[in-house]
């Protein structure tokens, strides 16, 4: 039911048809509500640069694998970041750090996966200023921190904002709920980059956009560990007359499947609405001989211990890599923060 609610909404916000010009009204309140809160927040400045990757459309568009990759592009010029986010459907009033074992359900599975991936310091918190601060205490090396999808966080002051545009584009264009934005696409004249990922739209903006390119080329047997090549794999399968299903629990689980088609590989289907929760194990009776999922689904099945011992279950990774001139641009704006940061507290202990 979900999964159908989500794809229907997504539609309607498409276009501007007769759903949005009714809902009209409610998003001229939903943009006076947000313009005011914004007006009220003070913003709190922590002691180290503050990078937010976010987005205006609501729901995914890539900031994770964005944000996994800006970390370690990061770390590979020397910088030590690391990692806050609220988690979706966040439950940490209090900061929490998450850990490679932690439980999805309460530190979030896009925090997971990012521990899983980049390896560095990650809290979680529904106040971010309270996560920042958390983590530095605890990791007071960190010299930079990223925001996962913090835009309008706005109570974390910021030294870059990136704003994600992903395979949805902008939709029609109108904020919440008339259509599927956060904020208007006026939004996008403030922030310092645009990164497009995966998407043909024609963004119009001042603001410099700079493009992700993402690619899976391999998988992981979730039972073994063994890493084979997509190719292989479809060759296995023609060879073998093998059946295949893929499975997805994303915001845009259609281009995974197109993805993994890409390679040669025949899959059946299956998607599920985005952060699918994975209460029961949905392989137990599902008959087939190769079964593909994300890295985002595979951080839950901790759920279910049977899973480790089904062979037939392929984790792919998606590999997103950043313009090395977004990153150039990054550096040049957190060091000179950095600097300013560092003049700043002299300036204090000498006065």
């Amino acid at each position: 039911m979900h999964i159908q609610l989500e794809s229907f909404l997504h539609r309607q916000w498409d276009k501007k048809g007769l759903l949005s010009w009714l809902l009209l009204p409610a998003s001229a309140v939903f943009m006076m509500a947000a313009s005011s809160r914004r007006k009220k927040t003070q913003a709190v400045k922590i002691n180290v640069p503050v990078v937010v990757v976010g987005n205006i459309y609501v729901g995914g568009t890539g900031k994770t694998p964005v944000t996994i990759s800006l970390v370690k592009s990061l770390e590979e010029r020397g910088w030590k970041p690391g990692v806050i986010s609220r988690g979706y459907r966040g439950k940490a009033d209090s900061p929490v750090e998450v850990e490679t074992t932690s439980n999805p359900d309460i530190v979030g599975d896009e925090p997971l996966l990012i521990k899983r991936s980049a390896k560095v310091p990650t809290f979680v918190c529904t106040k971010r200023v309270e996560a920042a601060k958390a983590l530095l205490k605890k990791y007071p090396d960190v010299n930079v921190i990223i925001s996962d999808d913090g835009l309008q966080h706005y109570s974390l002051a910021r030294d870059v904002e990136l704003a994600v545009v992903g395979a949805r584009g902008l939709g029609n264009g109108w904020v919440l709920p008339a259509g599927p934005l956060r904020e208007p696409p006026s939004r996008l004249d403030e922030v310092d980059a645009i990164v497009l990922n995966a998407t043909e739209d024609v963004v119009s903006s001042s603001t410099p956009r700079y493009v992700a390119t993402s690619g899976i080329h391999n998988a992981v047997n979730y039972s073994t560990g063994e890493v084979i090549s997509l190719e292989a794999l479809s060759r296995m399968q023609f060879k073998k007359h093998l059946k295949a299903i893929a499975m997805a629990g994303i915001a845009v689980p259609g281009r995974f499947f197109s993805m993994l088609r890409a390679h040669g590989l025949e899959v059946e289907d299956i998607a599920l609405p985005d952060h699918y929760s994975y209460e029961d194990n949905p392989f137990k009776d599902v008959k087939c001989d190769l079964i593909f999922i994300t890295e985002k689904d595979a951080v839950k099945f901790r759920k279910h211990p049977e899973i480790k011992k089904d062979p037939r279950i392929y984790v792919v990774p998606l590999e997103t890599k950043l313009d090395s001139y977004l990153i150039d641009f990054i550096e040049r704006k957190i060091s000179h923060s950095s600097l300013s940061e560092e003049t700043s507290e002299k300036s204090k202990k000498n006065g």
